[in-house]
């Protein structure tokens, strides 16, 4: 069917500057060579790590001005890099020092502090990932918990969801990654279940981890986390420092659906929270039903920690 010049309707006129209709946290970014306001740092929507979560990060807190496991952190994100085979063009100390320059420019005294890289775009649309230009950011905004102050008072309510992890065959678990569909699908599932958070399981029906988060487990004063198809959490690696200082056994070794649910205490580990308790899962309580004292002990460890040198680093505010 033909169309006459009456039919055609006129393109709508495109606007010189978009607005931005989101709210952002106060922070601050780097990003091709600046420092801009969260709201001001954008990646091409041709970029493969928005089309195909073709990306690495981490993120390391900052706490009463000071970077925790900072050192521990960039082990985890260079190693990405190099098992993704991408490149950035500065090394730790300049990856560092932008890190710093994001916390204090931000003025955030308490931080989440994120690096990253993704695989960039290539400037023929191609689907070759070695023609794509690598892209690494940063960017610090407001310290954020997994578990608010009520639920590291009470603990948290959890479902365990019957998604499966992707498996470490297919990404290796230690690149850290944004591919989270798995983990999303359990969180409705919790929710629809009326629970605040989830974990899903491994590709042999044991437990995994949580939306970024490891978990562990206490029986008989023994600790156990997953050990397979998880995220080498830092975290988790802190709760087996703090242990060996405690003289606590803890190991990683499978963990059943049954094993968690018949635990004497519960909890989960996080970049984003520290250690926080679970004290409900599936609609039954852990125990008794509250934050149980090997937790608490560990919790109130980790915090103290955080004055240690040895483990935290001053940020370079001006």
């Amino acid at each position: 069917m033909s169309q006459t010049a009456q039919d055609i309707r006129p393109l709508p006129v495109v606007s010189d500057r978009h607005v931005d209709p989101h709210a952002y946290p106060d922070g601050i970014a780097f990003l091709d060579g600046q420092y801009l306001p969260m709201s001001q740092a954008k990646i091409s929507v041709l970029d493969w790590g928005f089309l195909h979560s073709d990306a690495t990060y981490d993120t390391v807190h900052v706490w009463n001005g000071c970077f925790f496991r900072l050192d521990l952190h960039l082990d985890r994100f260079f190693g990405g890099l190099e098992k993704l085979r991408m490149t950035i063009p500065f090394d730790r100390d300049g990856v560092t020092e932008i890190l710093h320059n994001c916390v204090a420019l931000s003025g955030h005294s308490a931080a989440y502090v994120e690096m990253l890289c993704t695989r960039g775009a290539s400037p023929t649309f191609s689907r070759d990932p070695r023609q794509a230009i690598n892209r690494f950011m940063a960017f610090a905004v407001p310290f954020g918990s997994v578990a608010n102050p009520e639920q590291l008072q009470r603990g948290l309510n959890v479902a365990i969801s019957d998604k499966v992890r992707i498996p470490p065959a297919s990404i290796d678990p230690a690149i850290k990654n944004y591919h989270w569909l798995d983990l999303v699908r359990g969180l409705y599932d919790a929710y629809d279940r009326g629970a605040e958070t989830a974990l899903i399981l491994d590709f042999n029906g044991n437990v995994a981890e949580g939306p970024g988060f490891n978990v562990f487990c206490i029986k008989a004063n023994k600790l156990s986390t997953p050990a397979i198809g998880v995220l080498p959490g830092i975290t988790r690696r802190t709760v087996f420092d703090l242990c060996a200082l405690e003289g606590l056994f803890a190991t990683p070794a499978d963990v059943s659906v049954a094993a968690l649910r018949e635990a004497d205490e519960v909890f989960i580990t996080s970049t984003a929270g520290g250690i926080m308790p679970v004290t409900m899962i599936d609609g039954s309580p852990v125990a008794d039903g509250r934050p149980g004292a090997i937790t608490g002990r560990l919790m109130a460890l980790y915090w103290d920690k955080h004055k240690d040198p040895a483990w935290s680093s001053a940020v370079r505010y001006p």
